[in-house]
This record gives C-alpha cells, structure tokens and sequence, in this order.
C-alpha cells in the first residue's frame, strides 16, 4: 500500500466535511418542519405565516450548507 500525500487528505477532508455539512443541514430541515408542523397543528389559522417563516428558516439553513461545501472544497483545491 502507498502512503498518502497531502492531496488525497486534503481531498478526504473535504469529503468528510462536506458529509458533516450535508447531515447537519438535513437534520436541521427535519427539525425546522417538524416544529412548524406541530405548530400548524396547533393553531391552524396561523399556518401561512408559519410557512412562511418556515421556508425563509429553510433557505438560511441551505445557504449554511452550501458555504461549508464551497469552502471545503476550496480548501482541497488550495492544497491539491
């Protein structure tokens, strides 16, 4: 077996942190719907406004992600 150099860590890294992002995001998502969903079903006369809300939460959390992946693989391609 080869060693590794630093491309193929940088590259790894990159795909680990981008992993981590991608779950985190999902797993952000899930919350942010599930919560406004109980909230709908609660009060359902103020659910237009919780949607809303909702997909405002969900672009800011998808804006997150895509940065983290940007600069992950930024970073690879710096040491690459």
């Amino acid at each position: 077996m080869g060693t590794m150099t630093n491309a193929a860590f940088a590259w790894l890294a990159a795909g680990l942190g981008a992993g981590i992002a991608v779950i985190g995001a999902g797993i952000g998502i899930g919350q942010l719907v599930a919560a406004a969903l109980e909230a709908a079903s609660r009060q359902p006369e103020s659910a237009g406004d919780l949607r809303t809300t909702m997909i405002i939460g969900a672009a800011l959390i998808e804006g997150v992600a895509l940065i983290a992946l940007i600069i992950c693989f930024l970073l690879a391609f710096k040491v690459a």
